[in-house]
Protein backbone atom coordinates (compact mmCIF):
# COMPACT_ATOMS: atom_id res chain seq x y z
CA UNK A 1 0.00 0.00 0.00
CA UNK A 2 2.89 2.10 0.95
CA UNK A 3 3.67 2.00 -2.95
CA UNK A 4 1.07 4.44 -4.43
CA UNK A 5 2.20 7.18 -2.43
CA UNK A 6 5.19 6.91 -3.70
CA UNK A 7 4.19 6.63 -7.15
CA UNK A 8 1.88 9.48 -7.05
CA UNK A 9 4.55 12.04 -5.20
CA UNK A 10 6.51 10.95 -8.66
CA UNK A 11 4.33 12.07 -10.79
CA UNK A 12 3.82 15.04 -8.94
CA UNK A 13 7.70 15.68 -9.64
CA UNK A 14 7.60 15.08 -13.66
CA UNK A 15 9.16 18.39 -15.50
CA UNK A 16 6.97 20.92 -16.92
CA UNK A 17 8.60 20.62 -20.32
CA UNK A 18 7.02 17.21 -20.67
CA UNK A 19 3.35 18.30 -19.98
CA UNK A 20 4.05 20.80 -22.69
CA UNK A 21 4.82 18.56 -25.07
CA UNK A 22 1.54 16.38 -24.53
CA UNK A 23 -0.28 19.70 -25.20
CA UNK A 24 1.37 20.25 -28.80
CA UNK A 25 0.62 16.59 -29.89
CA UNK A 26 -3.15 17.79 -28.92
CA UNK A 27 -2.83 20.86 -31.11
CA UNK A 28 -1.10 18.72 -34.05
CA UNK A 29 -3.71 15.92 -33.95
CA UNK A 30 -6.53 18.42 -33.64
CA UNK A 31 -4.76 20.74 -37.28
CA UNK A 32 -4.47 17.26 -38.29
CA UNK A 33 -8.24 16.42 -38.13
CA UNK A 34 -9.20 20.08 -39.49
CA UNK A 35 -7.21 20.08 -42.91
CA UNK A 36 -8.34 16.22 -42.59
CA UNK A 37 -12.13 17.31 -42.65
CA UNK A 38 -11.41 20.53 -44.76
CA UNK A 39 -9.18 18.36 -47.62
CA UNK A 40 -12.26 15.91 -47.52
CA UNK A 41 -14.93 18.89 -47.42
CA UNK A 42 -13.11 19.86 -50.77
CA UNK A 43 -12.34 16.66 -52.32
CA UNK A 44 -17.02 15.84 -52.08
CA UNK A 45 -17.85 19.28 -53.41
CA UNK A 46 -14.62 19.90 -55.81
CA UNK A 47 -12.86 16.81 -56.80
CA UNK A 48 -14.74 16.21 -60.04
CA UNK A 49 -13.99 19.77 -60.99
CA UNK A 50 -10.31 19.18 -59.78
CA UNK A 51 -9.90 16.06 -61.58
CA UNK A 52 -11.23 17.24 -64.45
CA UNK A 53 -8.88 20.49 -64.99
CA UNK A 54 -6.38 17.94 -64.29
CA UNK A 55 -7.60 15.96 -67.72
CA UNK A 56 -8.06 18.75 -69.75
CA UNK A 57 -4.33 19.71 -69.57
CA UNK A 58 -3.45 16.69 -70.63
CA UNK A 59 -5.96 16.74 -73.33
CA UNK A 60 -4.80 20.37 -74.37
CA UNK A 61 -1.33 19.07 -74.93
CA UNK A 62 -2.28 16.03 -76.93
CA UNK A 63 -4.33 18.76 -78.90
CA UNK A 64 -1.46 21.41 -79.74
CA UNK A 65 0.23 17.90 -80.77
CA UNK A 66 -2.29 16.72 -82.94
CA UNK A 67 -2.63 20.43 -84.18
CA UNK A 68 1.33 20.37 -85.18
CA UNK A 69 0.94 16.84 -86.73
CA UNK A 70 -1.94 19.02 -89.16
CA UNK A 71 -0.64 21.21 -90.34
CA UNK A 72 2.86 19.25 -91.04
CA UNK A 73 0.11 17.39 -93.28
CA UNK A 74 -1.26 20.07 -94.89
CA UNK A 75 2.52 21.58 -95.56
CA UNK A 76 3.34 18.51 -96.90
CA UNK A 77 0.99 17.75 -99.47
CA UNK A 78 0.75 21.25 -101.09
CA UNK A 79 4.92 20.92 -101.09
CA UNK A 80 4.62 18.32 -102.87
CA UNK A 81 1.69 18.89 -105.44
CA UNK A 82 3.89 22.09 -106.12
CA UNK A 83 6.76 19.80 -106.84
CA UNK A 84 5.23 17.02 -108.55
CA UNK A 85 2.56 18.76 -110.72
CA UNK A 86 4.12 22.45 -111.10
CA UNK A 87 0.83 24.60 -110.74
CA UNK A 88 0.79 28.07 -112.30
CA UNK A 89 -1.21 29.44 -109.00
CA UNK A 90 -1.18 29.55 -105.67
CA UNK A 91 -3.32 26.19 -104.79
CA UNK A 92 -3.14 26.64 -100.60
CA UNK A 93 -6.78 27.84 -100.50
CA UNK A 94 -7.85 24.68 -102.88
CA UNK A 95 -5.70 22.03 -100.67
CA UNK A 96 -7.56 23.54 -97.61
CA UNK A 97 -11.42 22.62 -99.29
CA UNK A 98 -10.01 19.24 -100.18
CA UNK A 99 -9.18 18.88 -96.41
CA UNK A 100 -12.48 19.36 -95.75
CA UNK A 101 -14.46 17.21 -97.84
CA UNK A 102 -16.48 14.92 -97.10
CA UNK A 103 -18.95 11.91 -97.81
CA UNK A 104 -22.12 11.25 -96.43
CA UNK A 105 -23.59 7.39 -96.73
CA UNK A 106 -26.83 6.30 -98.96
CA UNK A 107 -29.42 5.44 -96.99
CA UNK A 108 -29.68 2.42 -95.50
CA UNK A 109 -33.41 2.23 -95.22
CA UNK A 110 -33.48 -0.80 -98.28
CA UNK A 111 -30.66 -3.01 -97.45
CA UNK A 112 -31.35 -5.08 -100.44
CA UNK A 113 -29.46 -2.16 -103.13
CA UNK A 114 -27.20 -0.32 -100.15
CA UNK A 115 -24.32 -1.79 -101.78
CA UNK A 116 -24.75 -0.30 -105.01
CA UNK A 117 -25.69 2.76 -104.14
CA UNK A 118 -22.62 3.21 -101.72
CA UNK A 119 -20.17 1.17 -104.55
CA UNK A 120 -21.43 4.50 -106.84
CA UNK A 121 -20.77 6.93 -104.36
CA UNK A 122 -17.62 5.74 -103.54
CA UNK A 123 -16.77 5.73 -107.23
CA UNK A 124 -18.05 9.23 -107.05
CA UNK A 125 -15.44 10.00 -104.31
CA UNK A 126 -12.31 8.48 -105.93
CA UNK A 127 -13.34 10.39 -109.38
CA UNK A 128 -14.19 13.75 -107.65
CA UNK A 129 -10.77 13.83 -105.47
CA UNK A 130 -8.98 12.90 -108.62
CA UNK A 131 -10.03 15.67 -110.82
CA UNK A 132 -9.25 18.11 -107.78
CA UNK A 133 -5.55 16.59 -108.04
CA UNK A 134 -5.34 16.99 -111.63
CA UNK A 135 -6.30 20.40 -111.53
CA UNK A 136 -3.72 21.09 -108.62
CA UNK A 137 -1.00 19.29 -110.19
CA UNK A 138 -1.61 19.72 -114.07
CA UNK A 139 1.94 17.75 -114.70
CA UNK A 140 1.08 14.75 -112.91
CA UNK A 141 1.38 11.24 -115.02
CA UNK A 142 -0.91 8.48 -113.71
CA UNK A 143 1.17 7.04 -111.15
CA UNK A 144 1.95 10.31 -109.62
CA UNK A 145 -1.60 11.54 -109.67
CA UNK A 146 -2.75 8.24 -107.51
CA UNK A 147 0.28 9.01 -105.18
CA UNK A 148 -1.02 12.81 -105.19
CA UNK A 149 -4.24 10.95 -104.30
CA UNK A 150 -3.27 9.48 -101.54
CA UNK A 151 -0.96 12.24 -100.14
CA UNK A 152 -4.06 14.33 -100.48
CA UNK A 153 -6.11 11.24 -98.44
CA UNK A 154 -3.66 10.87 -95.48
CA UNK A 155 -3.84 14.70 -95.04
CA UNK A 156 -7.33 14.82 -94.77
CA UNK A 157 -7.41 12.04 -92.69
CA UNK A 158 -5.44 14.09 -90.34
CA UNK A 159 -7.47 17.54 -90.34
CA UNK A 160 -10.63 15.40 -89.27
CA UNK A 161 -8.68 13.67 -86.54
CA UNK A 162 -7.63 17.23 -85.62
CA UNK A 163 -11.09 18.38 -85.51
CA UNK A 164 -12.71 15.98 -83.91
CA UNK A 165 -10.43 16.18 -80.94
CA UNK A 166 -11.08 19.44 -80.58
CA UNK A 167 -14.59 19.36 -80.73
CA UNK A 168 -15.01 16.87 -77.89
CA UNK A 169 -12.21 19.11 -75.52
CA UNK A 170 -14.19 22.31 -76.50
CA UNK A 171 -17.48 20.63 -75.30
CA UNK A 172 -16.15 18.55 -72.25
CA UNK A 173 -14.51 22.07 -71.53
CA UNK A 174 -17.28 24.23 -71.48
CA UNK A 175 -19.66 22.00 -69.97
CA UNK A 176 -17.04 20.52 -67.42
CA UNK A 177 -18.32 17.14 -68.00
CA UNK A 178 -16.10 14.39 -66.34
CA UNK A 179 -17.53 12.06 -68.31
CA UNK A 180 -16.81 13.97 -71.65
CA UNK A 181 -13.28 14.47 -70.83
CA UNK A 182 -12.42 11.32 -69.63
CA UNK A 183 -13.94 9.07 -72.45
CA UNK A 184 -11.67 11.39 -74.58
CA UNK A 185 -8.45 10.53 -72.68
CA UNK A 186 -8.93 7.31 -72.70
CA UNK A 187 -9.04 7.02 -76.14
CA UNK A 188 -6.50 9.84 -76.78
CA UNK A 189 -3.25 7.08 -76.49
CA UNK A 190 -4.73 5.26 -80.30
CA UNK A 191 -6.11 8.18 -81.92
CA UNK A 192 -2.36 9.60 -81.42
CA UNK A 193 -0.87 5.98 -82.51
CA UNK A 194 -3.29 6.32 -85.82
CA UNK A 195 -2.39 10.35 -86.45
CA UNK A 196 1.11 9.79 -85.91
CA UNK A 197 0.98 6.26 -88.44
CA UNK A 198 -1.00 8.71 -90.74
CA UNK A 199 1.78 11.25 -90.36
CA UNK A 200 4.67 8.92 -91.62
CA UNK A 201 2.43 7.63 -94.71
CA UNK A 202 2.55 11.19 -95.77
CA UNK A 203 5.81 10.52 -96.38
CA UNK A 204 6.06 7.28 -97.97
CA UNK A 205 3.18 8.25 -100.10
CA UNK A 206 4.59 11.61 -101.53
CA UNK A 207 7.80 10.05 -102.45
CA UNK A 208 5.88 7.35 -103.87
CA UNK A 209 7.42 4.55 -101.45
CA UNK A 210 6.42 0.85 -100.48
CA UNK A 211 4.09 1.52 -97.46
CA UNK A 212 3.27 -1.68 -95.35
CA UNK A 213 -0.29 -2.69 -96.55
CA UNK A 214 1.13 -2.94 -100.25
CA UNK A 215 2.74 -6.67 -98.70
CA UNK A 216 -0.48 -8.05 -100.61
CA UNK A 217 0.69 -6.64 -104.19
CA UNK A 218 4.23 -7.61 -103.43
CA UNK A 219 3.41 -10.84 -103.15
CA UNK A 220 1.54 -11.02 -106.41
CA UNK A 221 4.17 -9.14 -108.10
CA UNK A 222 6.76 -11.47 -107.03
CA UNK A 223 4.75 -14.51 -108.38
CA UNK A 224 3.84 -12.68 -111.32
CA UNK A 225 7.45 -11.75 -111.93
CA UNK A 226 8.12 -12.65 -116.15
CA UNK A 227 4.97 -13.21 -116.84
CA UNK A 228 2.59 -10.78 -119.58
CA UNK A 229 0.68 -8.97 -117.40
CA UNK A 230 -2.93 -7.86 -118.81
CA UNK A 231 -5.29 -5.08 -117.37
CA UNK A 232 -8.82 -5.78 -116.20
CA UNK A 233 -11.23 -4.29 -114.57
CA UNK A 234 -10.99 -0.55 -112.79
CA UNK A 235 -6.94 -0.35 -112.03
CA UNK A 236 -6.21 -4.02 -111.85
CA UNK A 237 -3.81 -6.12 -113.46
CA UNK A 238 -4.19 -10.29 -113.75
CA UNK A 239 -0.86 -12.95 -115.22
CA UNK A 240 -1.58 -16.42 -115.96
CA UNK A 241 1.19 -18.06 -113.93
CA UNK A 242 2.09 -22.09 -113.75
CA UNK A 243 2.48 -22.72 -110.53
CA UNK A 244 2.74 -26.30 -108.75
CA UNK A 245 0.93 -27.89 -112.15
CA UNK A 246 -1.74 -25.68 -111.87
CA UNK A 247 -2.67 -22.48 -113.35
CA UNK A 248 -2.94 -19.45 -111.05
CA UNK A 249 -4.22 -16.28 -112.44
CA UNK A 250 -2.41 -13.75 -110.47
CA UNK A 251 -3.53 -10.40 -109.56
CA UNK A 252 -3.31 -7.38 -107.83
CA UNK A 253 -4.23 -3.69 -108.15
CA UNK A 254 -1.85 -1.90 -111.20
CA UNK A 255 1.38 -0.17 -109.76
CA UNK A 256 3.44 1.44 -108.55
CA UNK A 257 1.16 4.27 -108.38
CA UNK A 258 -0.88 4.59 -105.08
CA UNK A 259 -3.92 2.06 -105.71
CA UNK A 260 -6.11 -0.61 -104.20
CA UNK A 261 -8.19 -1.20 -107.66
CA UNK A 262 -11.50 -2.97 -107.27
CA UNK A 263 -11.10 -6.27 -106.25
CA UNK A 264 -14.50 -7.16 -106.24
CA UNK A 265 -14.96 -6.06 -110.02
CA UNK A 266 -11.75 -7.55 -110.66
CA UNK A 267 -12.52 -10.92 -109.92
CA UNK A 268 -15.87 -11.06 -110.74
CA UNK A 269 -14.60 -10.71 -114.42
CA UNK A 270 -11.98 -13.43 -114.05
CA UNK A 271 -14.43 -15.87 -113.00
CA UNK A 272 -16.89 -15.51 -115.78
CA UNK A 273 -14.06 -15.19 -117.99
CA UNK A 274 -13.38 -18.60 -117.09
CA UNK A 275 -17.00 -19.69 -116.39
CA UNK A 276 -16.62 -19.90 -112.83
CA UNK A 277 -14.33 -23.26 -113.22
CA UNK A 278 -11.92 -21.96 -110.58
CA UNK A 279 -10.72 -24.65 -108.31
CA UNK A 280 -9.93 -21.92 -105.35
CA UNK A 281 -9.52 -18.35 -104.72
CA UNK A 282 -6.65 -17.34 -102.55
CA UNK A 283 -6.55 -13.73 -101.15
CA UNK A 284 -3.39 -12.50 -99.49
CA UNK A 285 -3.73 -9.55 -97.50
CA UNK A 286 -2.36 -7.40 -95.11
CA UNK A 287 -4.04 -8.42 -90.81
CA UNK A 288 -4.20 -6.19 -87.73
CA UNK A 289 -2.00 -8.18 -84.97
CA UNK A 290 -2.92 -8.24 -81.63
CA UNK A 291 -0.94 -6.68 -79.24
CA UNK A 292 1.72 -9.31 -77.89
CA UNK A 293 2.00 -10.98 -82.27
CA UNK A 294 5.19 -10.13 -84.04
CA UNK A 295 5.14 -8.26 -87.25
CA UNK A 296 5.59 -10.28 -90.03
CA UNK A 297 4.02 -12.94 -88.51
CA UNK A 298 1.68 -15.20 -91.59
CA UNK A 299 -1.37 -16.94 -90.63
CA UNK A 300 -3.72 -18.52 -92.94
CA UNK A 301 -7.99 -18.59 -92.62
CA UNK A 302 -10.72 -18.58 -94.77
CA UNK A 303 -13.16 -16.05 -96.29
CA UNK A 304 -12.76 -12.82 -97.77
CA UNK A 305 -9.19 -10.76 -96.81
CA UNK A 306 -9.93 -7.21 -97.99
CA UNK A 307 -10.46 -4.40 -95.72
CA UNK A 308 -13.09 -1.12 -96.89
CA UNK A 309 -16.77 -0.26 -96.75
CA UNK A 310 -17.68 -4.22 -97.41
CA UNK A 311 -18.62 -3.47 -101.64
CA UNK A 312 -15.92 -5.52 -102.94
CA UNK A 313 -15.85 -8.78 -100.42
CA UNK A 314 -19.92 -8.64 -100.87
CA UNK A 315 -19.45 -8.69 -104.78
CA UNK A 316 -16.62 -11.57 -104.60
CA UNK A 317 -19.10 -13.68 -101.96
CA UNK A 318 -21.92 -13.53 -104.27
CA UNK A 319 -19.55 -14.74 -107.09
CA UNK A 320 -18.43 -17.52 -104.45
CA UNK A 321 -21.77 -18.59 -103.39
CA UNK A 322 -22.86 -18.55 -107.48
CA UNK A 323 -20.18 -21.12 -108.50
CA UNK A 324 -19.69 -22.87 -105.30
CA UNK A 325 -15.65 -21.55 -105.39
CA UNK A 326 -13.93 -22.12 -101.82
CA UNK A 327 -12.22 -19.42 -100.65
CA UNK A 328 -8.97 -19.40 -98.40
CA UNK A 329 -6.84 -16.12 -97.09
CA UNK A 330 -3.62 -15.26 -95.77
CA UNK A 331 -2.69 -12.40 -93.90
CA UNK A 332 0.36 -10.72 -92.83
CA UNK A 333 0.07 -9.26 -89.54
CA UNK A 334 1.28 -5.67 -88.58
CA UNK A 335 0.08 -2.92 -86.86
CA UNK A 336 -1.97 -0.03 -87.74
CA UNK A 337 1.22 2.15 -88.02
CA UNK A 338 2.74 -0.20 -89.91
CA UNK A 339 0.03 -0.61 -92.27
CA UNK A 340 0.67 3.03 -93.93
CA UNK A 341 4.08 3.76 -92.91
CA UNK A 342 6.82 2.42 -95.50
CA UNK A 343 7.26 -1.07 -95.72
CA UNK A 344 9.57 -2.57 -93.09
CA UNK A 345 12.10 -5.50 -93.34
CA UNK A 346 10.04 -7.60 -91.20
CA UNK A 347 7.44 -7.32 -93.36
CA UNK A 348 9.46 -7.33 -96.62
CA UNK A 349 10.74 -10.35 -95.57
CA UNK A 350 7.53 -12.30 -94.78
CA UNK A 351 6.88 -12.17 -98.21
CA UNK A 352 8.33 -15.26 -99.15
CA UNK A 353 7.08 -16.96 -96.24
CA UNK A 354 3.28 -16.55 -97.31
CA UNK A 355 4.20 -17.72 -100.88
CA UNK A 356 5.82 -21.27 -99.18
CA UNK A 357 2.10 -21.18 -97.32
CA UNK A 358 0.67 -20.57 -100.40
CA UNK A 359 1.99 -22.71 -101.79
CA UNK A 360 1.20 -25.79 -99.42
CA UNK A 361 -2.51 -24.50 -99.62
CA UNK A 362 -2.38 -25.05 -103.39
CA UNK A 363 -0.63 -28.71 -103.20
CA UNK A 364 -3.03 -29.60 -100.57
CA UNK A 365 -6.17 -28.37 -101.62
CA UNK A 366 -6.09 -28.66 -105.27
CA UNK A 367 -5.56 -31.12 -108.34
CA UNK A 368 -2.67 -30.97 -111.07
CA UNK A 369 -4.33 -28.92 -113.86
CA UNK A 370 -7.05 -27.02 -111.91
CA UNK A 371 -7.21 -23.09 -112.64
CA UNK A 372 -6.68 -20.72 -109.50
CA UNK A 373 -6.81 -17.41 -108.69
CA UNK A 374 -4.29 -15.75 -106.16
CA UNK A 375 -5.09 -12.24 -105.70
CA UNK A 376 -2.50 -9.81 -103.49
CA UNK A 377 -5.01 -7.25 -101.68
CA UNK A 378 -4.15 -3.56 -100.80
CA UNK A 379 -2.06 -0.65 -102.12
CA UNK A 380 0.16 -1.18 -104.81
CA UNK A 381 2.29 2.26 -104.36
CA UNK A 382 5.92 1.44 -105.25
CA UNK A 383 5.28 -1.99 -106.12
CA UNK A 384 5.49 -2.96 -110.05
CA UNK A 385 4.64 -6.16 -111.87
Amino acid sequence: MALIPAITQLASNVPIHTNQFWGIGNDLAQYGFILSFVFIFVMIFYGQRLQSHMMIRDVENSLHKLKFIKEEGRKAAIETLKEVGKPTGDISSRVDRCLDYFTIAPQGMDPAGIVAKLDHILDVRDQRIKDDVKLMAPQCDDAQLNNMENTLEAAMALNYIYKVVRHFYIQGKKTMSLYVIMQLQMILPMVMKEAEAYSAALKAFSQGQPIGDGVGPLIAGKLMRGCEVRKVHKDCVVATVSFEGRTALVMKAEGPGGNVGKPGDAIEAVIEENEGKIAMLVMIDAGLKLEGEKVGEVAEGVGSAIGGPGVDAFKIEEKLVKYKIPINAVIIKQDIGDAVAPMRKEIHDAADKAIDLVRELVLERTKEGDTLIIFGVGNSIGVGQ
